[in-house]
């Protein structure tokens, strides 16, 4: 699958973003590989992420199952012409079933629709919505899911 040159920019512009106003997203190598059919992945690589036991420091894969969420959120607002919100992650739960034993790849799917349009509404209602996102973090080359993580994130006016 081939991205488009505005799903391209869209990328560019999130790595800059989290680059920029989260510098910890640099020292930990993480890139944008794709954003298509509303889901993005962000690429995890082990190197300067690694801990002890040579696979990937489970506070960096926190780091980035709560970053692919925070990234499909403001990839997702900018499409829907929302840019007057602040996202911050309100909650947290992560289990690490599989260690990752080389880079790892964060994704970060849709929500139901549904659940979509009913944040759109809150958010343009009150200033103020939560959104659950499931997030997972496989080993790079497979599919193989070794993080599972579902955050509450909340927009803001």
């Amino acid at each position: 699958m081939i991205m488009t040159d505005l799903q391209r920019l869209s990328a560019r512009d999130l790595e800059a973003v989290l680059h920029r106003d989260i510098p910890l997203t640099r020292e930990m190598g993480i890139k944008v590989l794709s954003w298509r059919d509303h889901q993005l992945r962000l690429h995890l690589p082990l190197a300067p992420n690694v801990n002890h036991k040579n696979t990937l420091f489970g506070g960096s894969l926190y780091c980035g199952a709560v970053l692919v969420g925070w990234g499909w959120l403001y990839l997702r607002l900018k499409e829907a012409g929302i840019d007057d919100g602040h996202i911050v992650i309100q909650d947290g739960q992560i289990s690490y079933p599989l260690p990752v034993t080389r880079d790892g790849v964060a994704v970060c799917d849709a929500p139901d629709e549904a659940s979509w349009e009913k944040f759109l509404k809150l958010y343009q209602r009150r200033g103020r919505a939560r959104l659950a996102l499931h997030t997972r973090i496989v080993v790079e080359g497979s599919e193989e899911t070794a993080v599972q993580f579902v955050g509450q994130f909340v927009l803001h006016r």
